[in-house]
């Protein structure tokens, strides 16, 4: 009898630390996917798929729903187009089972992410940051500011070189680990035939880990580096 007591005993205690080891092993951070201007959530989708085949839930990803679908040039980086991307990540900071979170950005939903983190205080908080396809460094044919094209996505709050907005974002840090994916056939971010900024590529983030470069358009950068976005946040 004691035998069997002290087998059960063994065997309950083998089961709980499998039990303790399965939860330790699924707590991950919770992901915050930010579209760019005028496009939605569905974007993601190829992004959004990796992570579950990689045994993410989806009450673990977050994909905030900003701005107008129908007036590119009315989106810029203030008010009602703030308000879904600042409610995604103090959400999935609540759900965390890590308390920290991973963020990735395409095009405009790259400063717009950036812009929350810093704003909510929280990049202490985010363990990777992916940019991608970003205008982080401003875009050319929204001129320089205040010579700027006329329009909300190109103004103080906007994607001109040296807008307020852009120049409150530089030399910030927006995570633990900072990540950028770019093309030099960007139809967005080298629209004028000119990629770079200062010299350096608008895509690139000062103080990033690494940055990846892809042979492929603004809008393949988001729907086809998915597995390369997926690898970094699991880094």
């Amino acid at each position: 009898m004691k035998n069997l007591y002290q087998s059960v005993l063994r065997a309950g205690l083998l089961l709980l630390s499998i039990v303790a080891f399965a939860s330790s092993a699924a707590c991950r951070d919770a992901v915050v996917l930010v579209h760019g201007n005028t496009a939605d959530p569905s974007s993601w989708n190829n992004t959004y798929n990796e992570l579950i085949s990689r045994g993410y839930s989806s009450s673990e990803i977050f994909r905030p729903n900003w701005g107008s679908k129908s007036c590119a040039g009315c989106n810029d980086h203030y008010g009602s187009e703030e308000t879904p991307v600042r409610e995604a990540i103090q959400a999935a900071l609540t759900k965390s089972c890590t308390g920290d979170i991973d963020v990735i950005g395409h095009s405009m939903g790259v400063t717009l992410a950036a812009q929350q983190i810093l704003k909510l205080g929280v990049a202490n908080k985010v363990e990777t940051f992916v940019g991608v396809a970003g205008a982080v460094r401003g875009l050319w044919t929204c001129g320089t500011y205040p010579l700027n094209v006329w329009s909300s996505t190109c103004g103080s709050y906007g994607l001109s070189v040296n807008s307020p907005f852009l120049n409150g974002l530089y030399g910030e840090q927006f995570g633990r680990y900072v990540y950028s994916i770019k093309s030099y056939m960007d139809q967005i971010v080298c629209a004028t035939g000119v990629c770079l900024v200062g010299g350096i590529h608008s895509s690139s983030i000062w103080y990033e880990d690494g940055t990846y470069t892809y042979a492929t358009g603004h809008f393949g950068l988001q729907t086809d580096t998915y597995q390369k976005q997926v690898d970094l946040i699991q880094n």
